[in-house]
């Protein structure tokens, strides 16, 4: 069950997914003008990427909303991968802008157009770029602290648009230098299949965390860490198991101890093994099985990293 802590640091994370809709509101009024004054479709393609930036936006919204909810009788652990599914959808809007752009800019390569005030759209966009920039910063910074897979994918994609706005930038000024419009629509494109990576990203990310993958190295590093200082004489651990939902960390891992101990001597153990579990992993739910070490039944499951103890044997 979570803390309340826990809950709480949800809710906070909600301003961040506000401040990314507002963000994308101004970027698209603002990439949208400079198109209508310039007729650019590299200008365009930016604009449509924002447009992708706010439905990822209000998607990151909803699923930061459905994370922040405490588990209840239907959802025992909680709803922590709508993250997860926030950041795949994500990833197949941008296959949509994708197609959109090119079905623009592709025909414009055959029949090139002039553009007009290109100045103007620039300073325009890169009005927008600063924006989007500030605010990705924001966001990955806070999607880090807080292990957000929602707010990191988001901070990603803003800053990837930073990235994009810039070289459309460059590439429609070499227009506004050199006259040739053709470029414009060569922008464009490129714009279309860098998304498109980015998007690929997003969705094998996506997938893989929704497959329950376990910890981090690092993170299942503390762990054994933990467990190895608690393996005195008579008592060890095997069958370690971790994984990740959105914010929230589970593991499971059964400890062996002497046979004869009672089952207070054993809770107290417990008790303090995850106690310095928690001082090491943040948001970790923990759930301990006790077995006695003499008990042959009791080695015959999945090691997870740990060395089994001194004199077991494997069902296996």
């Amino acid at each position: 069950m979570e803390t309340s802590k826990q809950v709480a640091s949800r809710r906070y994370l909600l301003r961040f997914a506000y401040l990314s809709i507002g963000a994308a509101l101004l970027t698209i009024a603002l990439k949208g003008w400079a198109y209508v004054v310039t007729g650019s479709v590299g200008l365009l393609s930016d604009a449509i990427e924002s447009t992708v930036n706010l439905a990822a936006a209000v998607i990151a919204l909803m699923a930061l909303r459905a994370a922040a909810k405490p588990a209840d009788a239907l959802h025992h652990y909680g709803r922590g991968k709508a993250e997860y599914l926030s950041a795949a959808v994500e990833g197949f809007l941008i296959f949509g802008a994708a197609a959109v752009i090119l079905a623009t800019a592709i025909p414009r390569l055959f029949n090139p157009e002039e553009l007009e005030q290109l100045g103007l759209g620039l300073i325009i966009t890169l009005v927008a770029t600063a924006i989007n920039g500030a605010v990705g910063f924001a966001l990955l910074r806070a999607g880090r602290r807080h292990r957000s897979a929602t707010l990191v994918a988001d901070g990603h994609h803003l800053l990837t648009d930073v990235w994009t706005s810039i070289g459309i930038v460059v590439g429609v000024f070499l227009v506004l230098v050199t006259g040739w419009v053709v470029l414009d629509p060569l922008i464009a494109i490129a714009v279309a299949i860098n998304i498109m990576v980015i998007g690929v990203r997003l969705i094998r990310g996506s997938v893989r965390s929704l497959l329950d993958v376990s910890l981090d190295p690092a993170e299942h590093d503390h762990i054994v860490t933990v467990l190895q200082a608690h393996s005195t004489e008579g008592v060890a651990f095997h069958a370690l198991q971790t994984r990740e939902s959105g914010k929230a960390r589970f593991m499971t891992v059964h400890m062996l101890v002497p046979g004869e101990w009672t089952v207070a001597e054993g809770h107290d153990r417990v008790e303090e093994l995850e106690a310095a579990l928690h001082d090491r992993v943040e948001d970790l739910t923990i759930m301990v099985h006790l077995e006695p070490i003499e008990d042959p039944r009791a080695y015959g499951d999945y090691e997870g990293g740990i060395d089994p103890p001194p004199g077991a044997t494997s069902a296996s």
